[in-house]
């Protein structure tokens, strides 16, 4: 298993913004990633916070060259570029951060549950191109289960502290008067909408919609009892609000410095608190530098996370410790899944041999009835699966005790099974 990472707390927004999977080359790259000849079962995972490819591939070195060699065609990047900022992981370390991922024990904010959800759409995408087989449709089920029962279990997402919610405490913070400020929010995907529902627990009543879909943003208007208008109305709505949160999946910024610039000088440099919550950004950087401007982008959010999440701390813990109990059962299941062609063989070979000896018998003593034919056949069988129970159980009692690997070549020898298992290799 190979993890591929670029991560939020190793890598600036500027080149993670560079280095993301729009939801327009998704399908694209799943299907290219997949024709490199090291790579087995891939998903891709791309978040705001992180880019990331877990893959399970036939050689590790093989494995990262070929995801450094797409990354490279689809972002246009050097692999030495690439080099800088991509970090590798092998191994049960690569199940582990899958478990702690998925569980919000990775995230900027401790145990927020919308990377469950970014988790599951990765799977499911990988199932949908076929791009994963037996080793990630297994480990999918397990640690989406897992996630699930760990959130219920524990305290961890118990309060809303999704990046969204982080905004708005953060305008909290700027305006304490916030029920008496106005409120844009452009984009309704689902930190949009996460948006609007936290402004509106905090009292906010002014909040004005925009969204390129002008239908879809005048329906959750409608249900939130808010304000919509048509993104062109953009710059319009910006000389008139005090806060603008912006959340899109658009490639490029949507708010410019020279934009900005024009607007101030119609607020008559009003102040403005701008939030992006987007990556790529929505608000070009160089906008703090106009008067009476003020921008967060993610990264700086990051910074904003209270740190008294002492209840979500402890709850981390107790999922750290049941993630253990997951990496042991994982493991126990590749084992037995590498044991399964040693059993295939020894089954093989004794029923061969069964099958060979009972047409010996037949050949030899030709007037037996069908009724005898059968009663030889059903017994014959009978003695090879009694044979080989004991044999299967301790193989199976090897993968338990994880001493199958060393055991397996004197296990195929005893039982002379180097010949089935080269023709199933």
């Amino acid at each position: 298993m190979l993890k591929m990472s670029v991560h939020y707390d190793t890598t600036p927004i500027e080149i993670r913004e560079k280095i993301q999977f729009s939801d327009e080359i998704m399908e694209k790259s799943y299907v290219a990633l997949h024709q490199y000849p090291h790579i087995c079962e891939h998903i891709i995972i791309s978040t705001c916070n992180r880019t990331e490819i877990i893959a399970v591939v036939d050689h590790v070195h093989g494995g990262k060259d070929n995801i450094l060699h797409f990354l490279s065609e689809i972002f246009h990047f050097s692999q030495e570029e690439l080099l800088q900022y991509c970090q590798f992981t092998k191994g049960e370390a690569v199940v582990h951060h899958l478990f702690r991922l998925a569980s919000g024990l990775d995230s900027i904010v401790l145990g927020e549950t919308q990377i469950l959800g970014q988790v599951r759409d990765a799977f499911l995408l990988g199932q949908q191109y076929k791009t994963t087989g037996k080793m990630l449709n297994e480990l999918s089920k397990r640690v989406i289960q897992f996630a699930k029962n760990a959130h219920h279990k524990t305290q961890i997402g118990e309060q809303p502290m999704s990046i969204s919610y982080i905004a708005v405490e953060l305008a909290k913070s700027f305006y304490p008067n916030i029920k008496e400020k106005s409120v844009c929010v452009v984009g309704i995907g689902e930190m949009g909408k996460l948006s609007i529902q936290n402004l509106l627990s905090a009292g906010v009543t002014d909040i004005t919609i925009l969204n390129r879909h002008v239908e879809r943003g005048k329906s959750l208007a409608e249900k939130m009892d808010v304000q919509c208008k048509p993104f062109e109305a953009l710059e319009e709505v910006l000389t008139e609000v005090d806060i603008v949160i912006t959340s899109t999946s658009a490639a490029h910024t949507i708010i410019t410095k020279d934009q900005l610039k024009q607007v101030m000088n119609k607020r008559k440099n009003k102040e403005l608190l701008c939030i992006d919550i987007a990556v790529p950004r929505d608000i070009e950087r160089a906008v703090q530098q106009i008067k009476g401007v003020t921008l967060y982008d993610v990264d700086d959010l990051k910074h904003v996370v209270d740190d008294n999440m002492q209840a979500r701390k402890e709850a981390a813990k107790l999922i750290e410790e049941d993630i253990q109990e997951e990496l042991l059962s994982f493991r126990l299941w590749t084992e037995t899944l590498e044991a399964v062609p040693v059993i295939h063989a020894l089954r093989e070979k004794s029923f061969g041999i069964q099958a060979k000896t009972v047409e010996s018998v037949f050949r030899k003593i030709p007037s037996l009835t069908e009724r005898e034919r059968k009663i030889i056949e059903k017994h014959t069988k009978s003695i090879v699966n009694q044979l080989m129970e004991q044999p299967i159980k301790q193989v199976k009692t090897m993968c338990e005790e994880g001493t199958f690997e060393q055991e397996k070549e004197l296990f195929i020898d005893i039982f002379g099974l180097e010949d089935n298992m080269t023709e199933k290799r």
